[in-house]
């Protein structure tokens, strides 16, 4: 490109005010060192999306938008989710640039690659993954279940790049295509591969959070990991049909074998193994059913078609491009 990128960066946001004030320095000295150098234009803002915070969230970022003309702020009007809220922020300002990276507010994902995030931009790739080099400032717990559920996700037949989570550029055009997808269950580091446009990856170590809580404890990390895997992947359904037939397989053996030993004379009550059969296929049958629920949850989720997030506020300072 022969003209500076006009980028913007969407944070997530919901009860960080802790972090806010630190995240948006160290942005905004990113952002400043960028157009210096000429890689990104004076346009390139800094938005941040409050998904319905409870604390001061929103008031820290309505303050920063007036102090600093390269921050803008997104209110949604009730707590949409981290997905929805991402989605929502990218789907509002994809008009408004080249090319946008999302980025969590924790600072764990580190900012000092962005440009080199941009620079494959220029060079032609319209996705650009940040990818973990290691895991080590997770717990062992943490980082065993992790490594599990991507090599989970591979034997589905899902598309997702190992160890990305939602730090990733995408072009304008590949935004665009993103909002072409319908669904209200989203999984966005499983939809930015189906776009299909040239990608890279950049690698980078992650830091500490800077300060606050996740808000991804151990029951969000399982809810979300099971979305991810009954939104792309129809395998589990297969899997029951498999596990189905097997066990029919088994209970004509069994009959046979039943039948055999009646004849044999050998008909003692078998207490334990009736027991055992009927606890092993009413576990299958539970399972199957509560698995078959989830697929169709999700469908009486689409089809009432709501809408995944809904703005109350949108402030960017578009006309003032210069430092305040």
């Amino acid at each position: 490109m022969d003209k500076p990128v006009k980028l913007y960066i969407v944070v997530p946001c919901y009860n960080e005010e802790a972090v806010l004030n630190e995240t948006s320095r160290q942005m905004l000295e990113l952002m400043r060192d960028m157009r210096a150098r000429g890689l990104v234009s004076s346009q390139s803002r800094i938005c941040f999306v409050d998904d319905g915070s409870k604390d001061d969230t929103w008031r820290i970022i309505d303050r920063l938008t007036k102090e600093h003309s390269e921050i803008a702020g997104i209110k949604l009007a009730c707590n949409a989710g981290h997905q929805n809220a991402l989605f929502g922020g990218l789907m509002t300002i994809r008009h408004d640039c080249d090319c946008a990276i999302s980025i969590d507010a924790d600072l764990q994902d580190d900012i000092r690659v962005i440009p080199e995030m941009v620079q494959n931009f220029i060079d032609g790739c319209d996705v650009v993954y940040g990818v973990r080099n290691r895991r080590d400032t997770d717990t062992f717990f943490k980082r065993t279940t992790a490594v599990a559920f991507y090599k989970l996700m591979h034997i589905m037949g899902v598309k997702i790049v190992f160890n990305h989570a939602d730090y990733r550029l995408m072009s304008a055009r590949a935004l665009e295509a993103l909002s072409q997808f319908p669904e209200r269950n989203l999984f966005l580091r499983g939809m930015a591969p189906l776009v299909g446009y040239k990608s890279s990856c950049v690698y980078y170590d992650r830091n500490e959070r800077f300060a606050g809580e996740s808000k991804y404890p151990l029951k969000k990390m399982l809810s979300f990991a099971f979305d991810g895997i009954t939104s792309f992947s129809v395998t589990p359904i297969r899997l029951i049909s498999s596990l189905g037939a097997l066990v029919c397989i088994i209970a004509v053996i069994m009959a046979i074998y039943t039948l055999v030993e009646k004849f044999c004379g050998n008909t003692d009550a078998g207490w334990a193994s009736m027991m055992m059969s009927i606890w092993f296929i009413g576990g299958v049958q539970l399972l199957s059913v509560g698995l078959i629920g989830e697929y169709v949850g999700k469908l009486y989720k689409e089809v009432k078609r709501r809408p995944r997030f809904i703005i109350e506020a949108y402030v960017n300072n578009k006309e003032d491009d210069q430092n305040v």
